[in-house]
């Protein structure tokens, strides 16, 4: 049985998803709203995305995430919630899609080979449940190949107004299906659930 590719993101209400959770994480294009997450995390996300991550066998990274993640991750390996994140990702096999040479320090990380799309989706003959968090460059390639099964969005009430969207003009036209119930947070956060459907489809509503 394939192996399923889940896309974790976080965005805002119109599509932002450049650097939810800290001033520093992605600042390119002078981006000033770095941490916009920060304020509305709750139980409910906290608890869904735990969750997701005990589960999971596969962890995909663009290269900007990766360079975050293998810088504090594998310092926070103790203690109870905090620490099982750590060593959950200290576990499992890390795959950094990049078109450079980074230096890849992380125990237990590789490389992808230039076609993203193509090594992202052929994961699924070597692990059950993939998941490529944030790294909204690589989703991008990944949602036009239709190289996922699930593209999971928590959406927060926020408006934001620039910044790298989840589906940015020029983006391949395209149909998805609801793929479960939605889930509400404390803080308003929605988390919608969304599979491939084929192309986009259009008609005449007379």
């Amino acid at each position: 049985m394939a192996g399923r590719i889940t896309i974790d993101l976080f965005t805002t209400l119109d599509g932002v998803a450049q650097a939810p959770g800290g001033p520093d994480e992605d600042t390119s294009s002078g981006f000033p709203y770095g941490g916009w997450q920060a304020p509305l995390i709750d139980e409910t996300v906290g608890r869904v995305i735990g969750e997701g991550i005990d589960a999971m066998d596969a962890l995909v990274l663009g290269r900007r995430t990766y360079d975050i993640f293998a810088a504090y991750w594998p310092q926070h390996t103790e203690g109870d919630e905090e620490g099982a994140i750590g060593r959950k990702f200290d576990q499992i096999p890390k795959y950094v899609a990049s078109r450079g040479t980074p230096v890849l320090d992380w125990p237990g990380t590789t490389q992808l080979g230039p076609d993203a799309a193509a090594a992202v989706a052929a994961l699924r003959d070597r692990h059950e449940d993939i998941h490529v968090i944030g790294s909204v460059d690589l989703v991008h390639t990944l949602l036009s190949a239709e190289a996922y099964d699930v593209l999971a969005l928590w959406v927060y009430p926020i408006v934001i107004g620039q910044g790298k969207k989840v589906f940015p003009d020029g983006a391949s036209p395209a149909t998805l299906r609801l793929l479960a119930p939605p889930i509400a947070s404390e803080n308003g956060a929605v988390l919608l659930r969304y599979g491939p459907a084929g192309p986009l489809r259009t008609g005449d509503m007379t």
